[in-house]
Parts: C-alpha cells; structure tokens; sequence
C-alpha cells in the first residue's frame, strides 16, 4: 500500500510540473493576456518612412483634404517586421496657409490617421510629419510637424535692387547723374511694389516626396490579422 501511495504521490508532483511548464510566457514586443492570442505593439516614437503618392501644394489643396502614401522601408522591432513596406498610409490636411504678401510663410500640417496593410487589415494611428528631407525650401517646426516654406525676403530684395538698378540705368541715359538718381527712386519704389504684391512661395510636395512620420502613441496590432510570417 505504502508502494502504491508514494507511486500516485510523484504523478501527481510531475502532472503540477508539467502543467506549469505550459504557461503561456510573455516576450519581449508582445505582450500576452489570459493565454490567448499575443498582440505586437508599435510603441509611440517610432519612425516610418513613406512616400508621397499624389502632390500637395499650398496653394491648391484644402483643410480636410486626403493624402495617401506608402510605406518605403519595412519597420522592424526586435527581429519582427511589424509594417511592412508597401503598407499604405490614409491622412488628411489639418491646416494650410499661404504664403502672405509682406508677412507669413507658406505651412502646411498634415496627420496620419491610419495604416493598411496588403491583406486588407486598417489600423488606426496617431502619425505625425517628422521630417520632410524629399522637399526643396521647405523645413518642418513644432512637435506637430507643420511643413513650412523657407523665406523668400532675399528673392524680394534682390528684386527691388534689379528694378532700382534698371530704372538708375535708364534715368542716367536720359538726364544724366540727375535722371539716374530720380530712376534709382523710381526703381526702387517699384520693386517694392512687386514685392508687396505678390505672394510668398508655396509649400509644394511632389508625387515620389520622402516624408517621414512619427507615430505619436503606442499602437496594438491583432496579431491574428498579420501574416504568420510577420508575427512570428
């Protein structure tokens, strides 16, 4: 009898072992609740390239406006691929201005408002412009990434100083030392005249445009809706 207890008592000690042995344990990147499936999680600060599909410009589009992109470069953590390239990117315009007449650049504020993958899986996201290094005369300002053109006040000057200096030349040929003090004035004056009346540049991204976007918070993905390949 005693054989037979302490038998059952060390299959029952080797069942407890067994059985906790099978615990679904957490990784690194994932994170596990209840035994079911994991979830991959894009934490916030993470950085995306893309590329531009369409073109934007300030001068042409409008607050509320879609833009479309895709990602160029697979974003991998910790030996996972958790977007890959190719995935399309959904925003939309949350500001624009144009560029003034004496004052005011030319910005342009876009959000990305969500991913979706090739096989048709959309996820939500808070993404913001971090960089623009595809875009000529153009710099991103603020925590938002407001896109906005860089100053044209030189162009303006030198424009006024070209017109001054015509109208000095052409004031000298009729009048000498005199006509070309008065055409200098007159040249002068018409140059800033040109330069009050037009606009400042705009903000143009073509189609192709590198733009790199921040996520802004931490995003779970489904696990179960990603290719195995991915979540593994």
């Amino acid at each position: 009898m005693r054989c037979i207890a302490l038998c059952l008592l060390m299959s029952s000690i080797c069942f407890g072992q067994s059985a906790g042995s099978s615990e679904p344990q957490s990784s690194a990147g994932i994170q596990t609740h209840d035994g079911k499936a994991a979830s991959l999680v894009i934490p916030a600060g993470t950085k995306v390239p893309l590329t531009l599909k369409q073109a934007i410009s300030t001068k042409t589009a409008k607050e509320g406006d879609a833009v479309y992109a895709m990602t160029a470069f697979p974003v991998v953590i910790e030996d996972r691929i958790l977007i890959p390239s190719g995935t399309y990117v959904q925003g939309k315009i949350s500001h624009i201005q144009r560029g003034g007449h004496v004052k005011g650049r030319a910005e342009l504020l876009i959000h990305f408002t969500s991913l979706i993958y090739p096989s048709g899986y959309t996820l939500m996201l808070p993404g913001a412009v971090e960089n623009v290094p595809g875009a000529e005369h153009a710099t991103t300002q603020g925590s938002e990434g407001t896109v906005r053109q860089d100053s044209d006040t030189g162009k303006k000057v030198e424009t006024a100083a070209k017109t001054a200096g015509a109208g000095a030349t052409i004031g000298g040929l009729t009048d000498g030392w005199k006509g070309a003090g008065i055409g200098a004035g007159i040249g002068a004056g018409v140059g800033a005249a040109i330069g009050m009346l037009s606009r400042g540049a705009d903000v143009r991204l073509e189609p192709g445009t590198s733009v790199e976007m921040v996520i802004q918070r931490d995003v779970a993905l489904d696990a179960s809706r990603l290719p195995r390949r991915m979540a593994e």
